[in-house]
């Protein structure tokens, strides 16, 4: 067991016709913070939770809202989703045309700011502004959908993403988002990672499970 492993339940795999008792149900087994996708349908081919939904949750929970933007044009949607309530703003590594002005951005709003990176993209940016970022997200499922399986191949990205973190004196959190469980959690935090999203493997059962879900991950 890691002390200082975070987990952020990712609400993608919640009951979106309770979602903010699920936040509540999440919030009291033990999470540290929430994860929520959102999505355009463009830049993943898949629709998600707006801003008006991340207002009307907000006061279900006093955990950091860690929100993850897969989508196009995101300096346009970032002071809209600053305003809905997140605490963290994520953007993608792939479609943001200037980073360095979009983290700026982020932070300009008083947010968190993180940088995402796909499976197939290269973490080579990192160099020119990791002393920038408070989290780097790796994914380790193509993004669009919950549900999918663990990419052994992006276990060698994470612990490359560590040695950057670390050589630049950071305290940049390293997540990684998806298909993780308790099966594979541990060569996940082995590589270097100190913040877990996990969906299915949490929102599993009913509420009176969460609980003993986040725990498993935790010990693992």
């Amino acid at each position: 067991m890691k002390k200082n492993l975070l987990i952020a339940p990712s609400i993608l795999s919640s009951d979106f016709s309770r979602l903010g008792d699920e936040i509540s149900d999440i919030t009291n087994a033990g999470a540290d913070m929430i994860h929520i996708d959102v999505m355009d349908g463009h830049f993943v081919p898949n629709l998600t939770i707006g801003p008006d939904i991340i207002k009307s949750i907000r006061n279900h929970t006093d955990l950091m809202f860690d929100v993850h933007l897969m989508i196009e044009n995101v300096d346009k949607y970032i002071p809209i989703y600053s305003n809905a309530g997140a605490d963290i703003i994520t953007i993608h590594s792939e479609v943001s045309k200037n980073i360095s002005n979009s983290i700026k951005l982020i932070q300009n709003h008083g947010k968190k700011a993180g940088l995402a990176f796909n499976p197939s993209s290269s973490i080579e940016i990192l160099n020119e502004v990791i002393e920038k970022l408070d989290l780097v997200l790796i994914m380790t499922v193509n993004p669009g959908f919950g549900g999918q399986s663990f990419m052994n191949d992006q276990l060698e990205k994470i612990v490359a993403t560590k040695k950057i973190i670390d050589k630049s004196n950071s305290y940049t959190l390293l997540e990684v988002d998806g298909g993780i469980n308790e099966n594979n959690i541990q060569d996940v935090v082995n590589c270097g990672a100190n913040t877990i999203v996990a969906g299915s493997s949490i929102f599993n059962g009913t509420k009176d499970d969460y609980k003993m879900n986040i725990e498993k991950l935790r010990i693992y």
